[in-house]
């Protein structure tokens, strides 16, 4: 009998059964019935086992089973004391077992040809040649499980937005490139004539071009200036321009300074009438006709300022000044120089006190016309013009004597009684209130004085003698009387010329 330790031959041959059974289930095949002779159990290491037969020796009396079960696992395995490593027993090498730590389930496979010590739980048909894998990345048949790729959600869906805007963008860009440098574009067809004014913004200029069909957009004109640095070169003046020009055919005219071009100063003088300005012109050869040009204008109607339907002419309203005018001149140039020029000051003029005295701007504007027709110095501007509203509002006759010459055309020698006792209406000794229409054109200052005059109680003003053309003022007629007499008895002294300037 061998020592207690030791496993006999028959336990050995048991375990080799053993093994041969589990081996074709590892394999992925069907394992054959179970041996039906039972396996014998160990004996105590103090108590050395009866000399018994093997099957008598490992039967269990309590449960029947046939040896001892790994916990957990419904295999039979024998049982193998620790001391006996069963070398010498193992016929096939390449019969593995895998076996799995107690406390990691998913550690890799062992192999080996040993037996697993008690304690250790095996784990038939999981053991593989070659690398070894968990568990979890097997299926049940010991095949591994194909891994799944992961697919971000959306990836897909938001690049194909992200590459649609991109294209759209582009060709908005594109389309927006085109159309402001218009590459394509041709140099223009017809004829436009457009004028520019003075002082015209970009933007405006823009606009213009657009409505006369010689550029397509504005907008784009504006900023093909702003881009080239062409805002503040843009020159007023009238151009000979096509249609469908691009807008650097455009702005290369419209920026082009224009070839010399021969003016003539032309100035005119206040206080001078529409028939003098006549003769002046007649007497340059200017073209044209001033007293027709100056009847009527779509520049400027009289009605607006108060004047009545019946107006016979723009007398009043041609503002003196010096205007530069291109040649050749003609008559009807100057007049419109000259109604633009008025509309722009006479709006700068604060007609408060007149309308307080219930006078229009027409008004005005012919008390402005006596004005200028009898003061000689800026002083005596508004001293005159408190006379003439001080006589209106007594209800006097004005018997001005530049209303009479305005009726009779002598601008230069002495009235006659016939001309001092016409009956025009413009003759103020005989007709109250104001004459019918300005009797001259006067200019901003003798508006001014107009507008405002001084505020005393004068009703009379002679020239003074010697007085380089100031004049003597007076509120009493015998104040007057006698400053009439120092005027007549300086002109006698004078052989009959005046005694403004002795």
């Amino acid at each position: 009998m061998s020592d207690s330790r030791e496993r006999t031959a028959e336990e050995r041959e048991a375990a080799r059964r053993e093994r041969e059974a589990r081996r074709p289930a590892r394999k992925g095949r069907p394992a054959p019935p179970p041996n039906p002779e039972p396996l014998p159990s160990p004996a105590p290491r103090s108590t050395p086992a009866p000399e018994t037969s093997p099957a008598s020796a490992f039967a269990s009396e309590d449960d029947g089973h046939d040896g001892y079960e790994a916990p957990g696992h419904p295999d039979r395995d024998a049982y193998e004391s620790p001391e006996d490593d069963g070398h010498d027993e193992y016929e096939d090498h390449e019969d593995e077992v895998g076996w799995v730590g107690p406390e990691e389930e998913d550690q890799a496979v062992f192999e080996g040809p040993e037996e697993a010590p008690s304690g250790i739980r095996r784990v038939p048909g999981i053991a593989t040649r070659g690398r070894p894998e968990s568990r979890r990345s097997q299926s049940r048949s010991g095949v591994p499980k194909p891994r799944r790729e992961s697919r971000p959600r959306g990836h897909s869906r938001a690049g194909r937005v992200a590459a649609l805007l991109a294209i759209v963008l582009a060709a908005g860009l594109i389309w927006f490139l085109v159309q402001l440098f218009q590459p394509f574009h041709g140099s223009g067809q017809g004829d436009v004539v457009v004028t520019v004014p003075a002082h015209t913004s970009s933007s405006q200029v823009g606009d213009l071009l657009a409505r006369e069909g010689v550029v397509s957009s504005g907008f784009f004109f504006e900023l093909r200036a702003t881009l080239g640095g062409k805002r503040g070169s843009l020159r007023p003046g009238t151009y000979h321009l096509q249609r469908d020009m691009s807008y650097g055919a455009a702005l290369a005219v419209l920026t082009t300074p224009p070839p010399p071009v021969k003016v003539t100063n032309l100035t005119i003088i206040e206080g001078k009438s529409r028939s003098q300005i006549n003769a002046l012109l007649r007497a340059q050869a200017i073209a044209g006709s001033y007293m027709v040009a100056t009847r009527h204008s779509p520049l400027l109607d009289p009605r607006r300022y108060g004047a009545p339907a019946s107006t016979p002419s723009l007398e009043g309203f041609l503002f003196p000044s010096t205007y530069q005018l291109r040649d050749p001149v003609t008559a009807a140039a100057l007049a419109n120089d000259q109604l633009r020029t008025f509309r722009s000051r006479f709006a700068t003029v604060n007609l408060g006190y007149a309308s307080s005295r219930h006078l229009t701007a027409y008004d005005v504007l012919t008390v402005a016309s006596i004005i200028e027709g009898e003061a000689s110095t800026a002083r005596d501007r508004a001293l005159v013009a408190s006379v003439i509203y001080n006589r209106l509002h007594d209800r006097m006759p004005l018997q001005m004597d530049s209303t009479t010459r305005f009726a009779s055309g002598n601008y230069t020698n002495p009235l006659t009684a016939s001309q001092l006792n016409s009956s025009s209406p413009y003759n103020t000794r005989l007709h109250k209130g104001l004459p019918p229409t300005p009797i001259n054109n006067p200019g901003l200052a003798a508006i001014e004085a107009a507008a405002h005059p001084a505020r005393t109680n004068d009703l009379y003003f002679v020239v003074k003698p010697c007085g380089n053309g100031e004049m003597v003022f007076s509120s009493s007629y015998a104040q007057f009387l006698h400053d009439q007499a120092l005027y007549r008895a300086a002109r006698t002294r004078r052989g009959g010329r005046s005694p403004a300037n002795c």
